[in-house]
């Protein structure tokens, strides 16, 4: 099908499905927004919503340029193996490492899991650094020279896994307490609160001011869709001295300072840390799985000067294939795949139960920082992602949410309070993609409500009216949510 009847097809199916929807929705249904079905404008997917519904293309997406996101989901799945090898072109793995491939962290392109007590979890790691300490290291800091300083022996994350012959740095442990908290209506929602620690420290133990900062693997999908919003539609929604007085005053994160010396705004990472898909992308590649990219030249990965037996190992760099362990070829093909895989489609989206839930969302204060859309630039770098009204949710600034959800690790601008905004497009199928629904920075909410909880800092106003909120206004709320 030629790329404008594509898109055009797509267009009319949203369109009777919206009908479809306002139709039993009722008088409610003029709440309904245009568009806010196509959570990615053209580029949405239309894909059932079952599990292979985060690893669609882009929409709208010329058919040419279908070749290319294959390659990358080939790569995306490709396991990568210790050097050397008779496969030379997957050669490279670790030597220390947390994955074999990026599907081992997002498995069918969706978020990680975290561990239970006596396991180690999917998509699941921990961050090492510490933070600085002297004016000299603040300055590095502040000029965005470094983002923090990692474990002088362990490096940036600790790897629990290793090639043959070499130790893993460690495994992580986890503990959990369980408290209740009771809404005003008498409701019990448990909150899990999780502790973790280095158990079987491989190389000694971890310097004493190293910071542990546990992640999961995020969804993958929307990825090029955020790279092209205008930096200043961003920046338009920060208010770092909260000048208007509600209590939200995100701020922008910045990446770490290219050769130009100038730091691009950060809007990827939990702590929006990388400015770029590609810059995401290398820094998985080389940190996780210990690949080196024309992004990230580092063939030892995440390997410290103080690990000399890793250091000693061969790398799968092929002279032939290029000075990298991953051809730009590959590298590029693979940002491309990430940067095109497709959010799915609203479901249920003008319901009258659903724009309950919206209006709720509003209400309790949510969309002060899970800022509901925003259109692409026309100059996007892939062009069928540009000019493009996105419904993301999220403001992609960096907020305080109290010391709840803190992990005391400073990454750039980001404090040790601070997280960036996550996008909430493509949450309701988070149990569908992936067979579980854990949520926030460490998965420990095992539910919506649970995650709302832990909310704090400043969005202590909105976690509070949820407290305060009638059994069925919760329940609008969540059925929102699982709509997105």
């Amino acid at each position: 099908m030629r790329p404008l009847a594509r898109a055009l097809s797509i267009a009319a199916l949203l369109l009777l499905a919206a009908r479809g929807e306002a139709a039993d929705a009722g008088p409610a249904a003029a709440a309904y927004e245009e568009g806010e079905t196509l959570s990615g404008g053209a580029a949405t997917s239309i894909a059932p919503p079952g599990r292979e519904a985060f690893r669609q293309m882009s929409g709208n997406l010329p058919e040419a340029d279908a070749m290319r996101f294959h390659l990358g989901r080939a790569l995306f799945r490709k396991l990568w193996v210790a050097a050397p090898s008779s496969t030379q072109a997957s050669d490279g793995l670790g030597p220390l490492f947390n994955a074999r491939s990026c599907e081992s962290c997002h498995v069918r392109d969706g978020r990680g899991r975290s561990p239970e007590p006596g396991e180690s979890g999917t998509g699941f790691l921990l961050r090492l650094a510490r933070n600085p300490q002297t004016a000299q290291e603040r300055q590095m800091v502040a000029t965005g020279s470094v983002p923090n300083f990692p474990d002088p022996v362990y490096g940036t994350q600790l790897q629990d896994r290793a090639i043959p012959g070499l130790a893993a740095e460690g495994q992580v442990a986890i503990a959990r307490e369980d408290r209740a908290e009771t809404l005003y209506d008498g409701t019990v929602v448990r909150l899990s609160r999780p502790s973790y620690a280095v158990a079987e420290p491989a190389y000694g133990a971890l310097a004493a001011g190293t910071v542990l900062s546990p992640r999961i693997a995020p969804p993958m999908i929307g990825l090029g869709l955020i790279e092209a919003i205008p930096d200043a539609d961003i920046l338009a929604h920060a208010d770092p001295g909260d000048r208007d007085g509600d209590g939200i005053s995100g701020r922008p994160a910045l990446a770490v300072a290219g050769e130009t010396g100038i730091r691009p705004l950060g809007r990827f990472g939990w702590k929006g840390q990388h400015a770029t898909v590609a810059a995401q992308t290398a820094a998985a590649l080389a940190h996780d799985i210990g690949i080196a990219s024309p992004a990230a030249d580092l063939p030892f990965g995440d390997c410290t000067g103080a690990q000399t037996d890793c250091l000693s190992r061969p790398t799968g760099v092929q002279p032939r294939l290029g000075p990298q362990e991953i051809s730009a070829e590959a590298f590029d093909a693979l940002v491309f795949y990430a940067a095109n895989l497709a959010v799915p489609a609203r479901r249920k989206a003008s319901f009258r139960a659903v724009l309950a839930g919206k209006a709720v969302f509003r209400e309790l204060g949510c969309a002060a920082c899970h800022v509901p859309a925003f259109t692409t630039g026309a100059d996007a770098t892939i062009p069928a992602l540009g000019g493009q009204r996105i419904w993301p949710y999220s403001d992609f600034l960096l907020h305080d949410m109290g010391e709840g959800l803190a992990d005391g690790q400073t990454v750039g601008e980001a404090s040790g309070t601070e997280w960036r905004t996550p996008p909430l497009w493509g949450l309701g199928l988070a149990g569908t993609v992936n067979g579980n629904r854990v949520y926030l920075h460490d998965g420990r909410a095992r539910s919506l409500a649970e995650a709302i909880l832990w909310h704090g800092g400043e969005a202590e106003a909105a976690r509070e009216r949820f407290r305060r909120a009638t059994a069925e206004d919760r329940q609008s709320l969540i059925r929102f949510l699982e709509s997105l």
